[in-house]
């Protein structure tokens, strides 16, 4: 392991914003913050957000930024990753915001039902061959919805037209409420909506390879066991994936007027 990384893992020790606990400690004895991170940590009553996957935390703390009166925790194993947004939010002193180092099928061991109010999932693994590990699959919503308080909300932010295709066919299939379906966000949304401003390094990528950006958000709702869309076998997959960084072979999937720029 190199020295920076070591350098990071001691300083996430020592701050204050991240919360490290094996899953030894929690089969031993639980983790002490579930059902009470707004009287023991946050000290308020405002809504838990969760980032799942958030790498370096860059919305997490976005979002904390822009919405005062919410509370926001990232979620992630590579605590290399979370150490950026961590810092960041540390040195800026910032009261609505936390970090939890640990694997996203764990969450129910770190959050009571009902305890968060959205779920934000930017730009996950579309895990085209593998459901069950699928962040949008039905095997995680039917976790999430366990989670989130009545009229919840979870957002999905991708690059995957397999994902965002996925996804909104698992909802619909399901009858779950579609909140927002945009399918070209720099194309639709105004230049000032938070959603826009907040950039990920990995979004980054993607925008400078010409891709466009999906939006999906829903409610997943207390109806019956989710069950798989009909036909989700036979979407298209992502080809681009399969490229390096600086290639893309993948027509059907680029914005043309970002292509023709």
């Amino acid at each position: 392991m190199g020295k920076n990384k070591l350098k990071k893992f001691g300083e996430l020790e020592n701050n204050p914003l991240v919360l490290q606990y094996p899953f030894r400690a929690i089969e031993a004895g639980g983790f002490p913050l579930k059902g009470q991170w707004h009287k023991e940590f946050f000290h308020n009553e405002n809504p838990i957000v969760l980032e799942l996957g958030c790498g370096k935390g860059e919305y997490t703390v976005g979002l904390a930024r822009h919405f005062s009166d919410r509370n926001f925790i990232g979620i992630d194993i590579k605590g290399a990753r979370i150490w950026s947004g961590a810092t960041a939010a540390m040195k800026a002193e910032m009261k609505n915001v936390a970090f939890v180092r640990t694997s996203i099928e764990l969450l129910e061991a770190f959050f009571a039902p009902g305890e968060v109010a959205e779920i934000w999932i930017t730009f996950p693994d579309p895990q085209m061959k593998k459901v069950n590990k699928r962040l949008t699959g039905t095997r995680f919503v039917e976790m999430y919805r366990r989670l989130l308080a009545p009229g919840g909300l979870i957002h999905l932010k991708t690059d995957s037209p397999f994902l965002y295709t996925y996804t909104s066919m698992m909802a619909q299939h399901n009858e779950l409420e579609i909140v927002s379906d945009i399918s070209n966000l720099y194309a639709t949304l105004s230049a000032d909506d938070p959603i826009l401003n907040i950039r990920t390094h990995y979004e980054q990528q993607w925008l400078d390879r010409g891709l466009t950006i999906k939006y999906l958000s829903f409610r997943p709702g207390t109806a019956p066991l989710l069950a798989e869309p009909p036909g989700a076998d036979e979407i298209e997959q992502d080809t681009y994936r399969s490229y390096s960084r600086g290639y893309i072979e993948c027509p059907q999937f680029v914005d043309k007027d970002q292509k023709e720029q």
